[in-house]
């Protein structure tokens, strides 16, 4: 990769907001999930949720614009494995949801680590995943519609945050905090995509990038690297 990629990828990546995510409980439209994706590419979420009971979730490439490369989505059989597992990691966890409890989601200090849980299109967040979340939260709306597309309103709140954020510096960092393999993984992922492609179809453990934005390989990878495939 040139010099200019290579610091783009590493800008990108210390900017990333570990802390910060979305579930998608049972969200099922491919154009909506991909929205959300590439949302939260854009406010530099590294890492989405989705509650999804099937092998595998439906994006559009078109809607995603390339986010997938970049933002991983974890799935989970239920909503109660989802939350766990963001609780676990020390997040508070929104729904949107109109109730008496809920507040303006302007309201929310999102500097803490946050999940923002969206609910399906349709049916709108399950009561199971209402009893787990620890606050319910509105985007005010005085017109005769109440209620936004999924992936409108968690625009809205995700640059809500990204506004807290940024206005507490939590984007002005150098270096990333993200796990060393992940940030090689997503060097050599992003920078050489060709390379990542045959290496995952050998079964090829990816190399080291170095600080200059080089693959570090022996001659044995590169041997394997370039041998034709057997059909």
């Amino acid at each position: 990769m040139n010099a200019q990629r290579f610091a783009r990828i590493q800008e990108m990546l210390a900017a990333r907001q570990h802390d910060l995510t979305v579930c998608m409980e049972q969200v099922h439209k491919p154009h909506n999930v991909s929205a959300v994706i590439r949302t939260a590419d854009a406010v530099g979420v590294h890492e989405v949720h989705a509650v999804w009971p099937g092998n595998r979730m439906r994006t559009m490439v078109s809607s995603a614009a390339g986010s997938n490369s970049w933002v991983q989505v974890k799935t989970h059989r239920t909503i109660g494995d989802a939350v766990g597992h963001l609780k676990s990691q020390g997040m508070q966890i929104l729904a949107t949801h109109l109730s008496d409890k809920a507040v303006d989601f302007r309201e929310i200090d999102y500097t803490r680590p946050t999940c923002i849980l969206m609910g399906q299109e349709k049916t709108g967040i399950t009561q199971e995943a209402l009893d787990l979340a620890d606050q319910d939260i509105i985007i005010p709306m005085i017109g005769m519609v109440q209620s936004l597309n999924v992936s409108v309103a968690s625009a809205l709140i995700l640059y809500e945050a990204q506004r807290q954020r940024q206005n507490a510096g939590m984007y002005q960092r150098t270096s990333s905090t993200l796990d060393y393999a992940e940030q090689q993984r997503l060097l050599f992922e992003g920078g050489y995509p060709v390379l990542a492609r045959v290496a995952k179809h050998k079964g090829l453990p990816y190399p080291q990038i170095n600080d200059s934005g080089e693959v570090v390989a022996d001659d044995a990878w590169w041997t394997t690297m370039q041998a034709s495939v057997k059909k």
